[in-house]
């Protein structure tokens, strides 16, 4: 481990972000932490605290050289991500170029960038929040239903809607709107999956190539609509050659936005005749805490993997392919299909043994709110099983086992 005393600007406080700032610390660094909200819990782990917003780049920058910081990291953040980059490219910290950072994280940009590649892209169009229903039925002419709609700079599934046809279009722009920060949106054709799942996961490139691979399996809340990712599962479930060509398309995607170092976020559609689509690529390790689930399951240590890049420094031997996974882990993200008072967190006798970790972030009698983002989740549980098949049998009636009580 590192003994250096060299500062690091952490972009992000939340309760996701903790374990990046309390790995940085136990790493030998000192911790700058910037986060807009007054109540996060991470300015009571770091050094050092500065209640200001991550997306203002001009701010961090000037906090970073006041800090005379190392290293930059906007863990498990996609707004933060940009001015990670920014801070670090102004500084000549380590960082990805911001340009392939920028395209990642709008989906408008990433989609131009994919067709301009030569990879798999569905029928897309960009338009303004603002725009007419006449102009946005006039940019989709053409395009086979379903559709989708969504806003361009947002992650987890927030403001999405599934169109079979337009009666419903206005709705959904308002919808994308309310959850967009550029106020660019996108309409794209739905792509049909020939495998189940989504799958979902983190990579981690080592000097512009994948060494870490953890691709997994994204559960789906039907009874909420079957967009908003609830969990994922390990082994995937793919087989080999699905596995190879999900991998190649990454690793040509990686290559071609010139990405040096680092953990992304990955979402693909493997669609008709097997042709894997990259829906996301994001510039930063994933939410609902998968580096840990794949640190648990991998037995590395992909948090400490993120501050040590940032830093410049060596990660060591990261090289691991989900598809060799011993056991099975997944996660199950804990909601309410209601708004209501939350009371607790109950399971079943049965899902007892294979639970072993939990983490819970509301307290009984806070208010929630139905489910509908990985904004509105109310926690995380962690389960290990044997095999494969053992976990595909409790996932498939998970809501019998874990669930939240509410009043």
């Amino acid at each position: 481990m590192s003994v250096s005393k060299k500062s690091i600007l952490m972009l992000g406080g939340s309760r996701q972000q903790v374990v990046a700032i309390e790995k940085a610390k136990a790493l030998g660094f000192r911790t700058v932490l910037c986060d807009y909200l007054p109540d996060n819990p991470g300015q009571f782990v770091a050094d050092t605290f500065y209640q200001a917003s991550t997306t203002d780049r001009e701010l961090m920058l000037k906090i970073a050289r006041k800090e005379d910081v190392s290293g930059v990291l906007a863990y498990s953040s996609d707004p933060a991500s940009p001015t990670a980059g920014y801070v670090a490219e102004a500084m000549g910290l380590p960082t990805n170029p911001l340009k392939a950072i920028v395209t990642m994280s709008e989906k408008h940009l990433f989609r131009t960038f994919l067709k301009k590649a030569g990879l798999p892209c569905p029928q897309t169009a960009s338009f303004s929040r603002n725009a007419t229903i006449e102009e946005v039925s006039h940019l989709v002419e053409g395009f086979r239903f379903p559709i989708v709609v969504k806003p361009t700079d947002s992650s987890g599934s927030k403001g999405v809607s599934v169109l079979n046809d337009l009666s419903e279009l206005s709705r959904a722009i308002d919808h994308a709107g309310d959850f967009s920060r550029n106020g660019t949106l996108i309409c794209e054709e739905y792509i049909r999956k020939t495998f189940p799942y989504v799958i979902g996961g983190d990579i981690f490139v080592v000097d512009g190539k994948v060494h870490f691979w953890g691709l997994m399996s994204c559960l789906r809340d039907e009874g909420l609509g079957g967009l908003v990712p609830v969990g994922k599962k390990i082994p995937s479930g793919l087989s080999a050659d699905e596995n190879s060509a999900v991998k190649d398309v990454l690793q040509r995607l990686v290559t071609a936005l010139g990405v040096r170092f680092g953990e992304l976020n990955v979402e693909v559609i493997l669609g008709e005749d097997g042709v894997p689509y990259v829906l996301e690529l994001g510039s930063r390790a994933g939410g609902n805490m998968i580096p840990v689930q794949l640190s648990d399951a991998s037995g590395i240590d992909l948090v400490g993997a993120n501050v040590l890049c940032a830093m410049g420094e060596n990660p060591g031997d990261i090289s691991w392919d989900s598809s060799i996974c011993e056991g099975a882990y997944a996660t199950y993200v804990l909601h309410s299909s209601v708004d209501g008072v939350f009371r607790g967190i109950a399971n079943s006798v049965a899902i007892r043994p294979h639970m072993y970790r939990s983490v819970i972030y509301k307290q009984p009698g806070e208010s929630v709110e139905a489910f509908d983002g990985a904004n509105k989740a109310l926690g995380i549980e962690f389960l290990r099983f044997d095999g494969g098949a053992e976990m595909n049998g409790f996932l498939s009636s998970i809501s019998n086992h874990i669930w939240a009580e509410i009043e």
